[in-house]
Parts: structure tokens; C-alpha cells; sequence
């Protein structure tokens, strides 16, 4: 009984040395990012911390305009797209659910936007850009008639990395105008902007 209390114990602070060991080798990589890939990482880890979701703390989200059609919404996608040098290069219905609850998503429909120059440069830095690629815009509407423009925060695209890989100058002032585009094409479409 002793013995295996005993191992039971030597067990559990093991667990927390190599916790903490992990903990401490994360913090280390950590302070050696620069200041906006901290402030990313923060701000991602603490929605997380608050919601309990990972997938919100990589998104952004804008309440659609409730007199908007939906027509008109995807039309003011494709016009301010194009003030963004951005193209719309596929859209689809996800699903529609006729008798959806209230709180239940009663249909999702996903917008693709793409710059192919800027895309094609992402994908030569690295091709796990591909991942990201294309943009996409997904309108979700609630059973109760509540409906968001949702789209990945590039924040962490552009940030997230070390000096190990940098994105050089050019690309870099690429990115930072497609990460400026999907942030206000959403905006601006979900308030009917044309």
C-alpha cells in the first residue's frame, strides 16, 4: 500500500516537473517574438481564455444590417471587393434548414475572395499559405433571423512566425493589404456599404 502511494506521488510530481518544463519552454519562445507576434498571441489566448473557443479567437465577425437583403449583401461584397483589388472566385450555399431553432444556424453561405499576384507570392514564402487561401467571407444566419459576416483574422498570417522565416518588405506590404481588405470588406458589406 505504502509502495504504491508512494509511486502514485512520485507520478504526479513528475507530471507537474514536465508541466512546468513545457510551460517554461513555451514562455522562452514566447519572449524571443517580437512585440506585435506577442500581442497577437495574447490577445488570441485571452479570448480563449474568456469564451472557451479557439475558432472565435482567430475570427472576426460583423453583424449584418437586418434590413439588408441577402442579394444586396452579396452584392456590396462584390463591390467592395473590387475597391480592394480583390475577386470574388467562388461562393456557395452551405445548407439551408427550414425549421432551424432559434439559436441554431439556419443557413451559411461561404464567399471566396482572392488577389492572385499577392496569393502567388504568399504561396512561394511558404505554401502553407495555401491553407488560408482563398479568403473567405461566410454569412451565418440564426434561426431567429440574427445573421454575421464572419473571416479569419490574418493577424497571427502575418505575425505569428519568429525570425527563423521572415517575410520580406514587399510581401509583407501585400499582406498587410489583404489582411486590411478582408477586415473591411466584411465591415462595409454587413452595413449595406456599395
Amino acid at each position: 500500500m505504502m509502495k504504491r502511494l508512494s509511486l502514485g506521488i512520485s507520478a504526479a510530481l513528475m507530471a507537474v516537473l514536465f508541466s512546468g518544463c513545457t510551460m517554461m519552454k513555451m514562455g522562452t519562445t514566447f519572449m524571443g517574438f517580437d512585440s506585435e507576434t506577442q500581442e497577437a498571441y495574447a490577445k488570441m489566448m485571452g479570448v480563449i481564455g474568456e469564451t472557451g473557443d479557439p475558432a472565435q479567437a482567430m475570427m472576426l465577425e460583423f453583424a449584418v444590417d437586418p434590413d439588408l437583403a441577402e442579394e444586396e449583401l452579396i452584392e456590396s461584397i462584390n463591390s467592395v471587393a473590387l475597391e480592394y483589388n480583390m475577386m470574388v472566385v467562388g461562393e456557395k450555399n452551405m445548407f439551408n434548414l427550414a425549421d432551424a431553432k432559434p439559436e441554431e444556424v439556419k443557413h451559411a453561405r461561404v464567399i471566396e475572395l482572392c488577389s492572385l499576384s499577392i496569393a502567388k507570392k504568399m504561396l512561394n514564402h511558404s505554401r502553407y499559405y495555401g491553407g488560408f487561401m482563398p479568403c473567405r467571407i461566410m454569412l451565418v444566419e440564426y434561426g431567429n433571423g440574427e445573421r454575421y459576416l464572419i473571416t479569419m483574422d490574418m493577424t497571427l498570417a502575418l505575425y505569428g512566425g519568429t525570425d527563423k522565416k521572415p517575410i520580406n518588405e514587399d510581401l509583407f506590404k501585400d499582406m498587410l493589404r489583404v489582411k486590411e481588405a478582408m477586415e473591411k470588406i466584411p465591415e462595409r458589406a454587413a452595413k449595406g456599404d456599395f
